[in-house]
């Protein structure tokens, strides 16, 4: 990404900047920014972009922008942070056209006319008393009603709303096949609180989803291209950390039977054969329950289900790849005239099996087991895998030399 030295006057083009940078980079810029055409930025990358930016921000600086926004804007902003992260609530807009069932159309038709001079309206919803979504009203209907006709008898009833509370994956299986662009979004009393664009719930998923992969090796979800490389640095290096530790078992496990690789050097060119291929395969495992887990499709009970499948699926991918790989280290063994090639060959097959069984195994338990423990399930889940698959192959391949030819 090129380096920006300077934002654009042009909001659009301001925001459209600001989406792609990360918070603390935009922060930077957005202080040498005009305040008007700031604010007007924040707005239209919304609420949730804008508070990671903002909390970058010196707090004048920071309450500069926010008194420049609209006073509803504000309020809308200061409500969103009462809801859950990653939910529909941290998403919203103000409601702007809101209307009563009593209302008639002429009524209704002359508080657009102001309205759109100084937003863009989409749909007007209606309330009662209580402030609960009772109907919404479209411009098509109001062009052709009568212009005496009370709202109630032209609005559309018992509309789709989505709950302030609700998670954004939830939120997309709910629109997924909808397709407004723009969605009312109520608490769980049914009271009307805000409005989320369509488009914005995609972005936000998008990005959620985009970051999974980064996620599974120790990279954090707001680290981007233009974050610094102090940041990064910071972002990135406890999880390599973690990462050696996790190493040194794998490698305590090998120290373990270092006199069987002096008297079967041979075993040593096959080590990592084992450990890419069982972690291939774990990852295949890992890749899959998170997806199921991402688009909901994992329910509670289903563990077993899954580690049934994932251990026949390495059993039989095991065996197969065992295969080649035992034909390899015959070839090998005998190559070098080791009397031993064929049981070696034998040894790498059960070992290449075993390790795959094992990595189905642990690329399913690793995303559920966090889950349990209140974490992402994808956060450094590929560290671990990785960690149970070396020790898991190697293990078994030394383990199994040993036990049946040294």
């Amino acid at each position: 990404m090129r380096k920006v030295k300077q934002l654009p006057e042009n909001p659009e083009e301001m925001a459209q900047i600001l989406m792609r940078m990360d918070a603390r980079a935009a922060a930077v810029l957005l202080v040498k920014a005009e305040v008007e055409s700031a604010a007007r930025a924040l707005r239209l990358i919304g609420p949730q972009a804008s508070e990671k930016i903002l909390s970058q921000l010196a707090p004048d600086t920071r309450e500069r922008l926010m008194q420049a926004l609209p006073p509803a804007v504000r309020e809308q902003w200061a409500l969103n942070l009462t809801f859950p992260g990653e939910s529909v609530g941290h998403l919203m807009d103000p409601v702007w056209a809101l209307f009563t069932p009593e209302m008639t159309v002429r009524q209704t038709i002359e508080e657009l006319r102001q309205l759109v001079k100084q937003e863009f309206i989409t749909y007007g919803y209606v309330t009662d008393a209580q402030k609960r979504l009772i109907g919404v009203v479209v411009m098509r209907e109001l062009l052709f009603a009568d212009p005496e006709t009370p709202l109630r008898e032209v609005m559309l009833t018992e509309p789709f709303s989505l709950r302030a509370s609700m998670p954004l994956m939830e939120a997309m299986r709910e629109v997924l096949t909808r397709h407004f662009p723009i969605y009312p979004v109520t608490n769980d009393e049914g009271v009307l609180v805000g409005t989320v664009r369509g488009g914005r719930l995609f972005e936000a998923q998008a990005i959620e989803i985009s970051a999974q992969a980064g996620s599974m090796v120790g990279v954090e979800k707001e680290e981007k291209l233009s974050t610094a490389w102090p940041r990064s640095f910071r972002f990135r290096h406890p999880w390599l950390q973690l990462n050696l530790l996790t190493a040194f078992v794998a490698g305590a496990v090998v120290s373990v039977f270092q006199s069987t690789i002096d008297q079967i050097v041979v075993l040593a060119a096959f080590l990592p054969v084992l450990a890419g291929q069982s972690g291939n395969s774990g990852c295949q495992a890992l890749a899959v329950t998170i997806r199921g887990m991402t688009l909901g499709e994992y329910k509670k009970g289903q563990t077993r289900k899954l580690l049934a499948k994932e251990s026949l699926l390495g059993l039989l991918n095991g065996s197969i790849i065992g295969l080649v790989a035992g034909g390899a280290m015959y070839l090998l063994a005998r190559s070098q005239g080791n009397p031993m090639a064929f049981s070696l060959g034998l040894i790498v097959l059960a070992a290449m099996a075993g390790a795959c069984v094992v990595s189905g195994i642990f690329g399913t338990l690793v995303p559920i087991l966090l889950r349990r423990l209140g974490a992402d399930p994808a956060t450094a889940s590929s560290i671990f895998l990785t960690t149970a698959t070396d020790v898991a192959s190697m293990g078994l391949l030394l383990l199994l030399a040993t036990i049946f030819l040294v």
